[in-house]
């Protein structure tokens, strides 16, 4: 960032705050959106978008090594043409930055050049490539690129200011997960009478980061299956260097508690 940024960013909000300010009115003879003469002009060489900090993101991306990673990590594709895992990941996970909501919102973003553009994209899967690419995967693909993404994490936590690292809260949960589908494999009824699914998540309370999500029948307990994400968790975060007390938690009947595992050290017995 230039040092004119902060400078043109603090007289906008100045300006605005002075607009905004509190101010004694006297009746309005007329309604306050008034504007009547609008034009609209389109650049030659100008263009924008409406999600630029995708940019920024992608950045973060690649100065974490995230994106060599899922290409080590994940092997899905017999040949990239021309495609690598780590296009088709980023391009799922880029079309939710964007504000897309289903597959079919990725076309939109094919035919935005300016997206393209900021990417440094020549093209990017389609919507019908990209569900392709969903349906290679098997439970241990999932997880693999689930820890993909944890170890671009810890790299972030490092650089964090002193103290972030004293401890961990990793909370433990289902969820229901309502489904437009009749016929998904594994959906069911929960107990408020919800079709779906009723994934288990396991995240970081102290910033919020989902870990680990798996993805259960909809008649599942909040509290099944979930002892040994805790402890794959716990592993990841007790690692040298990292966090050196952790506590999880949760709220399911079987433990009783609250507060279902507390603190660790480093090493392990």
């Amino acid at each position: 960032m230039t040092r004119k940024y902060p400078k043109i960013l603090r007289n906008r909000k100045a300006r605005i705050a002075r607009r905004l300010a509190p101010k004694n009115w006297d009746a309005q003879p007329q309604p306050m959106f008034t504007a009547s003469n609008i034009h609209y002009e389109m650049a030659e060489r100008t263009t924008a978008m409406n999600c630029g900090g995708v940019g920024a993101m992608h950045l973060l991306v690649q100065r974490l090594g995230l994106v060599e990673d899922i290409d080590r990590t994940l092997h899905l594709l017999k040949v990239h043409l021309p495609y690598h895992e780590s296009d088709h990941v980023l391009n799922l996970a880029y079309n939710l930055l964007a504000g897309g909501q289903r597959l079919e919102d990725i076309e939109l973003r094919r035919q935005d050049a300016v997206y393209l553009n900021g990417l440094g994209a020549e093209r990017i899967p389609d919507p019908t490539t990209a569900g392709d690419f969903t349906r290679r995967f098997a439970v241990e693909d999932i997880v693999a690129l689930e820890e993909c993404i944890n170890r671009a994490r810890l790299a972030v936590w490092r650089v964090q200011p002193a103290g972030f690292l004293k401890e961990a809260f990793i909370d433990v949960d289902g969820t229901i997960a309502p489904t437009y589908g009749e016929c998904k494999e594994g959906m069911d009824i929960s107990y408020k009478g919800i079709w779906g699914y009723a994934p288990l998540l396991v995240s970081l309370a102290n910033t919020k980061e989902v870990l680990y999500l798996v993805n259960r029948p909809g008649n599942a307990t909040s509290q099944s299956g979930s002892v040994e994400w805790i402890d794959r968790a716990t592993l990841t975060l007790a690692t040298p260097s990292n966090w050196t007390a952790g506590t999880a938690r949760g709220l399911n009947s079987s433990w009783g508690s609250t507060r279902i595992r507390s603190w660790w050290a480093w090493p392990p017995p």
